[in-house]
């Protein structure tokens, strides 16, 4: 299924992350996310059709609460699928940056547990293809495994912890932003004219 680029900007939102990852785990009411997520019902459901319609969420059922009927949705990760036909650098940009806001969010929630392990990489490489492909490969089989593995939120005997792996090829005409030997010149000093 091809969704093109207004599925990616659905993403761009931190509501709409915490949204995914809390569906990762259970099927939930719009009324239920407001509740875990400490936001408005209509906030959520807002949210909720944002992401359903983009087909990052998919009905689970439903239930009737006070006379009414309320859906339960679910995410299903990998899903919607894109071709790259569809590519949108500048929804993806958007999207990072949600996730950057969103990691800033769960940052000062981190617990200083020295029983439970933890990981923090960033970098810039220059790396062989291969070594990349098994990276990327062993990446993709830790965000399969915690995806097919959560639980509903505070299920007894579970951990609350944040995953985020973003990684992808760097374009290698693109420019840095570091400064260059003559532009970190001070003033006077030898190649400044």
């Amino acid at each position: 299924m091809s969704l093109g680029v207004g599925s990616l900007r659905a993403l761009a939102h931190p509501v709409r992350l915490r949204i995914l990852s809390l569906l990762t785990g259970a099927a939930l009411s719009a009324a239920e996310i407001a509740r875990e997520l400490d936001i408005s019902q209509a906030n959520a459901s807002y949210h909720v059709r944002t992401l359903a319609a983009a087909g990052y969420l998919a009905e689970a059922g439903e239930e009737t609460i006070r006379g009414g009927v309320a859906k339960r949705y679910a995410y299903v990760p990998g899903y919607p699928k894109t071709e790259s036909k569809d590519r949108d650098p500048e929804g993806q940009a958007l999207v990072y940056q949600a996730i950057a806001e969103e990691l800033i969010r769960r940052a000062r929630l981190c617990a200083t547990t020295p029983a439970l392990p933890q990981s923090l990489t960033d970098a810039e490489l220059w790396v062989d293809p291969e070594d990349w492909r098994r990276a990327t490969d062993l990446a993709m089989e830790a965000s399969q495994l915690l995806h097919r593995r959560a639980h509903p939120p505070r299920t007894e005997g579970t951990v609350h912890v944040s995953a985020t792996v973003a990684m992808f090829p760097m374009r290698s005409d693109a420019p840095s932003d570091a400064p260059s030997d003559a532009s970190s010149r001070e003033p006077g000093e030898p190649g400044n004219g």
